[in-house]
């Protein structure tokens, strides 16, 4: 998912993708855990995934709260 893409997000629907994005996580450590994992750099997209989506709703809820 690109930056653009969750800009154009709505705050409840960012958190709902944060949700499932760390659940996915979580998921993927388990499957690693059990020597499962079929691709371990899926790891580091979903950090960074995880990230830009706090971080743009960190930006949202700021600007919502100056206007």
């Amino acid at each position: 998912m690109k930056t653009k893409d969750i800009r154009e997000m709505s705050e409840a629907e960012i958190v709902k993708s944060l949700r499932d994005t760390r659940d996915e996580r979580v998921l993927l450590r388990m499957q690693k855990q059990t020597g499962q994992v079929e691709h371990p750099h899926h790891f580091k997209e979903m950090s960074r995934k995880i990230a830009r989506l706090e971080t743009i709703l960190k930006e949202k809820k700021l600007a919502s709260a100056n206007v």
